[in-house]
């Protein structure tokens, strides 16, 4: 379902994405990396929000740099800063967002009705946007972005705002998707959530993608890492040396 070979992105000096060779089929992926190491650029290279300096991308079959709005059609995407239109309501926004896929109206209206329920939006929909907590406004965007029903959908940080009930009803949601012969490709900070949700789990760091598998087969590959995968991030990234810099206080 997404499929990149030697896929790059520079800034100036700055090699953000290096060399990516990737590919995802119908399932749940979950991309990892510390700060800056090239997650959020390969999601926007990924949803054709940025040109990448080189390589190529496929979603579905579909050659992103080719035929970027035919590959945009399948996409659903949910940014870690999400840009709605303030001065809309939730409804106007929504309605916008499935005249741009060209929805039929009808299954517009039960897929909207549906999300509003599993959102607990339900009686909020003439909410003017710009008056949403941004945990509000965080499940619009979601709604938005499964609403045309996307074959392949992109996360930033999802849980980002959402409540501990929002998010559980998310991965129930993600599950279904799925299993509908759907892909999600999402990006998370937080390793319990990720062990917990993914199928398979990709590892980027410094622009460069150390390893993507199951984390069955990664923790055969790296014993020492003792089935923890914050113990496997931290060794393929180098990220456990704050012992070498001795005491703080």
């Amino acid at each position: 379902m997404i499929k990149t070979r030697a896929l790059s992105k520079n800034y100036q000096s700055v090699q953000a994405v290096r060399h990516l060779d990737l590919k995802v089929e119908k399932e749940l992926f979950v991309f990892l990396g510390p700060n800056g190491a090239g997650k959020t650029t390969t999601i926007k290279m990924l949803t054709g929000l940025l040109p990448p300096t080189s390589g190529e991308i496929s979603i579905a079959g579909i050659d992103l740099l080719a035929n970027p709005q035919r590959a945009k059609q399948i996409i659903g995407l949910v940014p870690e800063q999400p840009h709605l239109y303030e001065k809309l309501c939730i409804t106007e926004y929504l309605q916008l967002v499935v005249s741009l896929y060209q929805v039929p109206v009808a299954e517009a209206s039960r897929r909207m009705n549906m999300l509003f329920e599993w959102f607990q939006l339900a009686g909020r929909e003439r909410d003017m946007i710009e008056e949403l907590s941004h945990g509000m406004k965080r499940k619009v965007a979601l709604i938005g972005a499964l609403i045309h029903d996307p074959q392949v959908l992109f996360l930033d940080e999802p849980t980002i705002g959402l409540d501990p009930q929002s998010a559980h009803i998310l991965w129930k949601l993600l599950h279904d998707f799925v299993s509908r012969g759907r892909t999600v490709f999402m990006s998370t900070h937080i390793l319990e959530l990720a062990e917990k949700v993914c199928d398979r789990i990709g590892i980027i760091h410094q622009g460069e993608l150390l390893q993507a598998d199951s984390l069955e087969r990664l923790y055969h590959k790296y014993p020492q890492a003792e089935n923890n995968l914050e113990q496997l991030f931290l060794q393929l990234t180098d990220s456990d040396q704050i012992a070498d810099y001795g005491a703080l206080w």
